[in-house]
């Protein structure tokens, strides 16, 4: 008699946790609303991303697809805050260099869904979406205004004049992200980092030549800036500029 051929082994079976389940179903929906609004996502869909039935989804997000998308949102938003976490080391400008190529790189890796996030007028939009994305945006400037040495731990309250200099800053540099986006990624976006940060010392300068708060944290900040580093570049750049003003200045 033939002898009956062995068994395949049996695949290693680990049931996930409660926790691992739902990080798991995150992760799928997230996956998804990277790529398409979230009005066009269906819970089937992310079922079949994450290999589960539909039924599983429900049990962990009873609220249907606006719960999951809420939810996906917030870890969508921890992720993108972190983006903004940066050691305080270094020269303030390269700080932020660093700060932007994490902030595009999630940008251009969650294109659609970081549009629809940010234009609105998505049906998944509520209140709780809203506060969501305005705690992205506080968390942001407030990352931005301690490397300002102003903020919490720094001693130094920023005044108004400053905090509102961040928070345009903040405004703009997710504008320009939007703008990009519907411009095909196009600068590169090494190139639009640049820029960007050319705007932030820009805002800085002129903000300080009003304001006696921001004047004295640039004093603070200039000897840590190098003649190589964003600073340094965009003083020679300009240069030239400034010398043919030179005639708007008055005589001494």
């Amino acid at each position: 008699m033939t002898p009956a051929a062995a068994a395949p082994p049996s695949r290693a079976y680990r049931r996930l946790s409660v926790e691992e389940r739902r990080t798991q179903l995150l992760g799928a929906a997230l996956t998804l609303f990277a790529h398409r609004a979230p009005d066009e996502v269906s819970l089937d869909e992310v079922a079949t991303v994450a290999g589960v039935s539909r039924p599983l989804v429900y049990r962990y997000f009873p609220g249907g697809r606006q719960q999951l998308y809420e939810a996906a949102l917030r870890s969508a938003a921890e992720q993108l805050i972190l983006c903004f976490a940066e050691p305080a080391v270094g020269p303030p400008t390269e700080r932020v260099t660093r700060v932007l190529d994490r902030y595009l790189a999630f940008v251009d890796e969650h294109d659609a869904g970081f549009s629809a996030l940010l234009r609105g007028g998505s049906v998944a939009e509520t209140s709780r979406t809203s506060t969501i994305v305005d705690e992205v945006r506080r968390a942001a400037a407030e990352q931005i205004l301690l490397h300002l040495g102003r903020g919490t731990g720094t001693g130094s309250e920023p005044a108004p004049r400053l905090r509102m200099m961040v928070r345009t800053w903040i405004a703009a540099v997710e504008a320009a992200s939007l703008i990009w986006l519907d411009e095909g990624k196009q600068p590169p976006a090494s190139d639009l980092r640049d820029w960007l940060v050319d705007q932030f010392i820009g805002l800085l300068a002129v903000t300080a030549a009003t304001d006696a708060e921001t004047a004295s944290a640039v004093a603070e900040l200039l000897p840590l800036e190098t003649a190589a580093g964003p600073a340094g570049r965009l003083a020679d750049r300009l240069a030239p500029l400034i010398g043919a003003a030179a005639h708007l200045l008055p005589p001494h």
